[in-house]
């Protein structure tokens, strides 16, 4: 079992919120010419937590955290920290 601190669950929280927001735009041909506009905000976010986590540049240790996060059933990974 990989133990999370509070700031690496935040970041990977972040990563995954990310990854929805992006999934929304793209999948909407109404929104995906606007996605760079609409992906400002959580791109930033994903990478001030990456950052703030000392996960930047760490791929191995957030996809770990993220697979963590989304095999816990105790966890709703986009709103627990």
């Amino acid at each position: 079992m990989t133990t999370i601190t509070t700031i690496e669950r935040q970041a990977a929280q972040a990563y995954l919120r990310l990854l929805e927001s992006t999934r929304a735009v793209l999948t909407d041909p109404q929104l995906a010419p606007y996605a760079g506009v609409m992906l400002t905000r959580p791109m930033a976010e994903a990478d001030e937590a990456l950052r703030a986590a000392g996960l930047a540049g760490n791929e191995d240790r957030l996809l770990r955290l993220v697979s963590s996060l989304r095999d816990s059933p105790s966890t709703a990974w986009g709103r627990a920290g």
